[in-house]
């Protein structure tokens, strides 16, 4: 390669290469060829006998190849020497790492004003190359979409920032701590059997005729579709998760009575002895779980409303080793360009209940991760012997285990029972799904009617469905309301995920559905 085919820009990267790990300033690479007469290795030698002025950091991407190929493209000129025999500042070079001497000789800067000159020049020239290299382009900065600006997450530990920062609350210790050892042995032996679902396994519970009461209806005709494939009737609730089930009950209660409710929530109450006040929630199906290891987890999701309705209220119990539960918000679309979502993450320890009250399956999607690493859950009580006859197994259950189980109770409607679900064009029953990106921040008569529900004008939520002291969930989290909801063809589980693409609007009073808590009729 000749020397004089070796510009400016090209030598300041040789050198730079030469002078790896130690980093220069341009203009400091520059000054030292000019004074070594464009000897890069003498300019080398120069530069490696005294620490460098200033470090400057180069980005990942910047290499000799990316320098090379953005000098071929480039339109800056280097400055030469005048005359017509004149050539780059830089002398005739056979390698990138010896220099001939006798084109050198005729290439020296014989008055300081020369020197000025090119020094300026080629500054000039390296920095407007500098600024093209490290700055993005002009086209994907225009045709990027603006982002909201990102928040890191969240940390919430104590019941309090819970219902803070979302529509939960946290109660820990919620069962007597020998119930909830007992539940967790039960659990844990029985989910041998459960099905597998991605990365954990899963089963059913229903609460039996004997334990319903007059809001539930006929469940063991749940017949009982998931993710668009048809399941066996579930078990009934074993009696230690009865026993359990009566006391979350009354915690869930307890706290709804605390809250504002939601219009398209559940209106009736179910019975009590007398002078007891009325059930609001009651649980008749239980989904439980099981995270082996630190690994086993659920994506991101929100629980689906098929049988559940609008609004709904549910329990979530774990037991076993402490693991990571993470809420993030789905962000409507009209305020993307605002904000984003932020990860909310809660610590599930041993025997803590989160109840996810309204309208979090409407505005948030929930998951448990997987860690690098969790504590080992040492059982404080001994399996019961009823369990089993095989003693090694007793023993097994009670030794240290990485094991979490997952309870959620929830109601499951009887005005979404599944004889009242519409079937999609594949001939299965739909799942129901809200609106969650489009939201309005209350509950208002326009709003209600959208969804199919008949309100007066100007007419406000019954003041009885309103306890003394109740919180404002729209003031506390924002645009909390979905317009609508629509049912969809459940292509989870039916061919593959190809479905029919159907798609329709719930119109609540056409399709009978109800009675709801704001109900006017």
């Amino acid at each position: 390669m000749n020397a004089a085919d070796i510009d400016t820009e090209t030598m300041l990267v040789m050198l730079s290469s030469l002078l790896h790990p130690q980093e220069f300033e341009d203009t400091v690479l520059l000054d030292a060829l000019v004074l070594s007469n464009g000897d890069i290795d003498a300019a080398a030698r120069s530069l490696q006998s005294e620490p460098p002025k200033k470090r400057r950091r180069l980005a990942s991407t910047a290499s000799i190849e990316g320098w090379l190929k953005e000098r071929e493209t480039s339109s800056l000129v280097p400055p030469r020497l005048g005359g017509e025999n004149s050539s780059s500042l830089a002398p005739r070079v056979n390698s990138p790492t010896s220099v001939t001497k006798e084109n050198t000789d005729s290439q020296v800067v014989k008055t300081s004003s020369q020197q000025k000159e090119i020094k300026r020049r080629a500054q000039g020239a390296t920095k407007d190359a500098f600024t093209a290299l490290l700055q993005p382009s002009a086209i994907a900065t225009s045709s990027s979409k603006q982002q909201g600006p990102r928040m890191l997450p969240l940390m919430l530990s104590t019941p309090a920032l819970v219902a803070e920062h979302t529509p939960c609350t946290m109660h820990y210790s919620v069962l007597p701590p020998e119930l909830a050892c007992r539940l967790y042995y039960t659990l844990l032996y029985a989910s041998r059997d459960w099905e597998r679902a991605s990365s954990h396994r899963t089963s059913f519970y229903r609460r039996s005729a004997d334990n319903k009461g007059p809001a539930d209806n006929d469940n063991k005709d749940m017949e009982y579709w998931y993710q668009g494939r048809r399941r066996e009737l579930p078990p009934a609730f074993p009696p230690v998760i009865e026993e359990a089930c009566k006391i979350i009950e009354q915690v869930v209660n307890a706290e709804m009575r605390k809250r504002e409710r939601y219009p398209l929530e559940w209106g009736a109450c179910a019975s009590t002895k007398e002078g007891e006040e009325p059930l609001l929630w009651r649980a008749n199906v239980a989904a439980s779980n099981c995270y082996a290891g630190a690994k086993e987890n659920i994506c991101y999701h929100s629980d689906q409303l098929t049988h559940l309705g609008p609004y709904p209220t549910i329990a979530s119990l774990s037991l076993g080793v402490s693991r990571a539960f993470r809420l993030r918000e789905v962000v409507p679309t009209d305020e993307k360009d605002q904000r984003a979502a932020r990860t909310l993450n809660i610590p599930l320890r041993h025997n803590s209940l989160v109840i996810m009250h309204p309208p979090t399956q409407e505005m948030f999607k929930h998951c448990v991760p997987p860690q690098n690493s969790i504590d080992m859950f040492h059982p404080p009580f001994p399996p019961p012997p009823c369990l089993t006859e095989d003693k090694s197994e007793l023993a097994r259950l009670q030794a240290a285990s990485n094991s979490r189980i997952n309870v959620t109770f929830r109601f499951f409607r009887p005005d979404f029972h599944s004889r009242t679900i519409p079937r999609c064009n594949c001939g299965i029953p739909c799942i129901l799904r809200p609106d969650m990106r489009n939201r309005y921040s209350e509950a208002s008569p326009s709003a209600l009617v959208r969804s199919g529900i008949d309100v007066q004008a100007g007419s406000s939520k019954s003041s009885s469905i309103i306890s003394p002291g109740a919180s404002a969930p729209e003031i506390r989290h924002g645009r909390n309301a979905v317009a609508r909801y629509w049912w969809a063809c459940a292509v989870g589980g039916r061919k593959d995920g190809k479905g029919c693409n159907y798609w329709k609007v719930m119109d609540m009073n056409a399709e009978g559905r109800g009675p709801f808590a704001g109900d006017t009729r």
